[in-house]
């Protein structure tokens, strides 16, 4: 080998000195007489485990172990949080989770078990800066997430899909046309899957089929989702997580870190590969250098790569959207740090080592087609613990499958639910324009901003332009006691439970039974991997074609996707065109170059995932959306005053569900939301997460700059690296995985343990109150048994409160600018005499496809709703003014 160039500065040298030992001459491995490994016949792998304990293990072992814990995570939601019945915390999991179980939850769905696979064959082609880059370029795009994603949660904070912002600001046919890249996606991520998951457990359990491998891989991935949701992907990709860094870290202790090593010292690992073949693009043709052509092209398509699964997955969005600002901010920045200890790690203990092995003993030689399979980690992990080895594999990659594959299955139904038979198939009301009240189909009233004057926006009230009248669903007296009727009874499985609230009791049993489709379509999704593998497996695709084209299918709904967020110019037309035809212009780029300059040698798959035709096809894919999205929306848009561009915002924030609205969410901010009608303002909620967007901005710039600049200009300033360098860098990232082992195990427990701790205690505070206030009205009453309901209005400020008392209940209810006078009442300015009040208008509701008209009692100083359930025909309720 050369000598190493020159270092580049005196502050490299000093910086890289701290690791680097002062003695760093190592005596050469005598290469004379070697025979050069890829002359050898390919070796086969032998496998580890027999069918049944390989069925005991995933499905018993791991499998039974993650319904456990998806099990517990029901019970804490429904005894601690008490939203088990709650559609939106199926797919956002409370919308309050940590920061630390979001950057594990994160950091395990982004781990593919192509990762896993994938790093170490890149390292095995390019040498350590193969197993850099490859992380590098994923690192780049997570770095920006986090910013993008702090503007989707104040901006469209009850979004569920990122699919839901696409429809309300662009409308349903770049809704469709997005719907459609975002099940794209999918399948690209659940292909991966299958096939990486077909390949290892073909080369670890003995007579392992096709057929039996999919079908453990569907059993794995969706009996979880089934029972718990997203907040049961949570736990379990905690404890997922949990076992694969520990796995990973008994794995590098026993390969480099014991008395006697299987593979020898680093030195002497060092050594060995100096006796590889030159690699063709490399500084000096050297495995030890970060100058490599082939390694820096592969970052550039895995920036496409990751970039359309990140921005255009589902999974990756539902897991943000799970927490907010500022824990979601600070999650997906030290997501970036587990996720690269995990694939770096393993790309070092497994890659480098084959190249050492594999210079010096024919026997350890792999074809191509091996190496490009990704099996080369659970072949080195064999030979260096035999049978333990490729169990420890197996494990690692049966986690992380759980992990991407349930996340993929919640994607997929939140899609289906939200945006497909929500929207197209069964809507609550068809086509409702966003300024109208889903309950009753008028005109809604805008809420008040929260800590801000008090002025009243309604709508005029005329009979051409009815206002809506339904109270909060937050604050109804009714819906609180159908809600604990739901509770006591006994709801029989596939049955609607029929409410009684005449304001919020039809739409509360269109959420029960979006619950029930919620349930089938988990199931169906899980089910249907098994013949969608099937058919994968029937194509012969093999991993790398997969993740490399499925970058040029996907990339063109990312500008789309991120100016829909960002721009408020963008357009309907811009997006449709650009996208459309960037998909077009880069399946031809590809075509052409895997035609014209690869000739078609070694068939279709193999020219088409190239390296130099993947990065023109989603280069100019990329490029051509871009630009198209920009010209078009420019031309196209409507955009001429700050209030137009306000308005197009508000389409964002208006994105709810009137039943759990996401302003209760930052109800520890803004106490003034539970009175159900006001909510934040854009710039409150900025400045209430002003500290997740600092997180954002200096995390990103601490990622790109780490990892762009500082760890790949360090390392090629120092050319070829030497065997102590060497062994510097792969104490470095050894070091790295340890930590993130320490942080995933301590950190998380901690978190979730303190917010259940807290909950409870709230609870317990809730209930105390409750007595109190029980034990007040016996005693004012002098019978404990007496019922009573009053109403008390208090309009001091121009801020009512009503009192209402109903057995041994007591409700206090807010209301901004207005009277009430009863739940089934009508709601009017507080400038309005009593004697201009009116009756309220009759409520049309929609229901099983007709209208059916719901008439309510004119208020006479008497309340007498027409509805079963409730308050009695006859109650009275008594109005101080």
């Amino acid at each position: 080998m050369t000598s190493t160039p020159s270092r580049v500065s005196c502050s490299v040298v000093v910086l890289w000195s701290f690791f680097v030992p002062s003695d760093g001459h190592t005596q050469r491995y005598n290469c004379n007489n070697v025979t050069r490994g890829t002359s050898a016949a390919h070796t086969t792998i032998p496998t580890v485990l027999d069918k049944n304990e390989a069925a005991l293990l995933l499905l018993l072992g791991f499998g039974g172990l993650s319904i456990i814990l998806a099990f517990v995570y029901v019970l804490i939601r429904r005894f601690v949080f008490d939203d088990s019945n709650n559609l939106d915390s199926t797919f956002d999991a409370g919308g309050n989770v940590s920061a630390s179980l979001t950057a594990v939850t994160i950091a395990a769905q982004l781990l593919w078990p192509a990762d896993l696979m994938q790093s170490v064959t890149i390292a095995v082609k390019y040498g350590i800066a193969g197993g850099f880059w490859y992380c590098a370029s994923a690192l780049v795009n997570l770095s920006l997430f986090p910013l993008l994603s702090f503007k989707f949660k104040t901006r469209a904070p009850g979004a569920k899909t990122f699919l839901q912002v696409i429809l309300v600001r662009f409308g349903r046919p770049a809704h469709t046309v997005f719907c459609v890249f975002a099940l794209l996606v999918n399948v690209i991520v659940l292909t991966s899957i299958i096939v990486g998951g077909i390949a290892v457990l073909t080369i670890t359990v003995k007579d392992a089929s096709p057929e039996y491998c999919i079908l453990i891989l569907a059993t794995l991935c969706g009996s979880y989702s089934f029972i718990g949701g997203l907040g049961s992907t949570f736990y379990v990709s905690y404890f997922n997580a949990f076992t694969t860094c520990l796995v990973l870290s008994l794995l590098v202790l026993n390969v480099f870190y014991r008395d006697d090593p299987p593979f020898g010292t680093l030195e002497e690992i060092y050594n060995k590969i100096n006796c590889s073949a030159l690699v063709p693009g490399n500084r000096d043709g050297s495995y030890f250098t970060f100058l490599s052509e082939g390694a820096m092209l592969f970052a550039v398509q895995g920036l496409f790569l990751v970039a359309s699964i990140t921005y255009c997955d589902q999974a990756s969005w539902q897991s943000r959207i799970a927490a907010k600002p500022l824990q979601g901010a600070i999650g997906f920045l030290l997501a970036g740090f587990i996720w690269f200890a995990i694939p770096a790690t393993i790309g070092l203990v497994t890659g480098i080592t084959y190249l050492a092995e594999s210079a010096v003993d024919p026997t350890m030689v792999l074809s191509e087609e091996q190496i490009n399979s990704g099996i080369v980690s659970a072949f080195m992990s064999q030979k260096a613990l035999g049978r333990q080895g490729g169990v420890m594999v197996l494990t690692m990659l049966t986690m992380l499958t759980m992990s991407t594959g349930s996340g993929e299955i919640m994607g997929v139904s939140s899609i289906i639910v939200y945006d497909i038979y929500q929207t197209y198939i069964r809507p609550f009301r068809i086509k409702l324009p966003s300024s109208h009240c889903v309950f009753c189909g008028f005109i809604k009233p805008d809420l008040k901003p929260t800590s801000w004057p008090v002025t009243d926006q309604r709508p005029a009230h005329t009979d051409l332009n009815p206002v809506c009248k339904c109270p909060p669903a937050m604050t109804c007296q009714y819906c609180r006691t159908d809600l604990e009727n739901r509770r006591l009874s006994n709801k029989a499985p596939g049955k609607l439970v029929k409410y009684a609230c005449v304001y919020h009791g039809d739409f509360r049993m269109y959420q029960d039974s979006l619950i029930e489709f919620k349930n089938w379509c988990i199931l169906w999704v899980t089910l249907g991997i098994v013949p969608f593998g099937l058919a994968v497996n029937a194509s012969g695709v093999d991993l790398n074609w997969t993740m490399l084209v499925g970058a040029i299918l996907t990339v063109p709904a990312f500008p789309g996707v991120i100016l829909g967020i960002l721009w408020s110019r963008a357009t309907s037309q811009g997006i449709i065109i650009g996208s459309v035809v960037g998909l077009a212009c880069g399946i031809v780029s590809d075509l052409t170059v895997a035609y014209v300059y690869y000739q078609g040698q070694g068939g279709f798959l193999k020219c088409t995932s190239e390296l130099y035709a993947v990065v023109s096809g989603a280069g100019i894919s990329m490029v051509v959306t871009l630009v198209l999205t920009i010209l078009v929306s420019l031309y196209t848009h409507d955009i001429r005053t700050p209030e137009d561009e306000r308005l197009e915002w508000k389409k964002m924030r208006d994105i709810d569900n009137p039943l759990q609205p996401w302003a209760k969410q930052y109800a520890d901010d803004f106490p003034e939301v539970l009175d159900g009608w006001t909510r934040p303002t854009y710039e409150q909620l900025e400045h209430v997460s002003r500290h997740g967007r600092l997180a954002s901005i200096i995390g990103s710039v601490v990622f790109f700059v780490v990892f762009m600049v500082v760890i790949p200009g360090s390392m090629a300033g120092l050319g070829v690296l030497s065997a102590a360098e060497f062994r510097s860098w792969t104490t470095l990232i050894n070091v790295w995985c340890f930590v993130m082992a320490i942080v995933i195990t301590v950190v998380t427990p901690i978190e979730e343990v303190k917010a259940i701790v807290q909950q409870l205690r709230l609870r317990r505070k809730q209930r105390s109150a409750a007595t109190a206030s029980s034990s007040d009205r016996a005693s004012r009453n002098g019978d404990p048994t007496h019922h009573s309901t009053d109403l008390v209005l208090n309009n001091a400020n121009g801020r009512h409160t009503a009192v209402v008392e109903e057995g041994s209940s007591r409700v206090t209810e807010r209301h901004s600018g207005q009277t009430l006078l009863g739940n089934n009442s009508t709601f009017v300015p507080t400038d309005a005499a009593p004697q201009q009040q009116h009756p309220p208008r009759e409520l049309y509701r929609k229901r099983k496809g007709s209208f059916t008209y719901v008439s309510t009692s004119s208020l006479d100083g008497h309340l007498e709703p027409d509805i079963t359930g409730g308050m009695s025909s006859g109650s009275k309720i008594e109005t101080i003014l």
